[in-house]
């Protein structure tokens, strides 16, 4: 983290809510749905799903969480990159 996130991250302004990721986060989705045809409410509902269920078991990054399709060849794969940030050991 550079001095800029450090300072910014002081005086609350977060760099993930910044306008320009914002709108990066608005094309990935537009570009995701374009490759699979699956409309983007219900990749935001699978997002949400995901969080629920790995939040009972571990801390997430929630901010962080990327969820994406991949289409390759005659396949689609889900990719989650889930930053985890502790591990509840009471959860089962």
């Amino acid at each position: 983290m550079g001095i800029i996130d450090t300072v910014n991250r002081f005086f609350g302004k977060d760099p993930a809510n910044s306008s320009k990721n914002v709108a990066k986060e608005r094309l990935r989705l537009v570009l995701m749905h374009d490759r699979t045809d699956i409309p983007e409410a219900m990749m935001e509902a699978l997002r949400v799903d995901l969080i629920n269920v790995i939040s009972k078991y571990m801390d997430i990054d929630k901010a962080a969480l990327d969820v994406s399709l991949s289409k390759e060849a005659e396949s689609v794969a889900l990719v989650a990159n889930i930053p985890v940030l502790r591990i509840r050991r009471n959860a089962i």
